[in-house]
């Protein structure tokens, strides 16, 4: 099992950048897939971008493709997400996931695809 805390989010102005954290406890947090998900009011939580248990590979929705950045560093227990070029629509709470996936390379992009998640961060981006 495995415990997720993400920090980094705040208030942005358009065209800004922010880079979200999420820290994993466990000893096993190389065997796990990891994802980030966001949920805007009134909207459904929607997928944002995902990286395999080793790094190896990343998948992004086409709405953030080339403008944010998913990476992990296993040493440390933690996933980030590097955020630049922020639009309003951005604005949303962000969720870390996790799902243990020690072998292979699926990507998953649907939240039904993560059996852990964190409380989650506020991004807030204004125009």
């Amino acid at each position: 099992q495995v415990q997720l805390v993400e920090s980094g989010g705040g208030l942005v102005q358009a065209g800004g950048s922010l880079r979200l954290s999420c820290a994993a406890s466990g000893r096993t947090f190389k065997s796990y897939a990891m994802g980030w998900f966001r949920q805007a009011p009134g909207k459904e939580r929607e997928f944002v971008a995902t990286i395999t248990w080793s790094g190896e590979i990343t998948y992004y929705a086409d709405s953030v493709k080339g403008r944010f950045t998913i990476s992990r560093d296993n040493a440390k227990n933690t996933v980030y997400l590097q955020m630049n070029s922020l639009k309003p629509e951005d604005t949303a709470v962000y969720y870390c996931a996790a799902d243990y996936r020690p072998i292979g390379t699926v990507v998953t992009t649907t939240p039904n695809g993560y059996a852990y998640w964190g409380q989650g961060t506020q991004v807030t981006v204004s125009s």
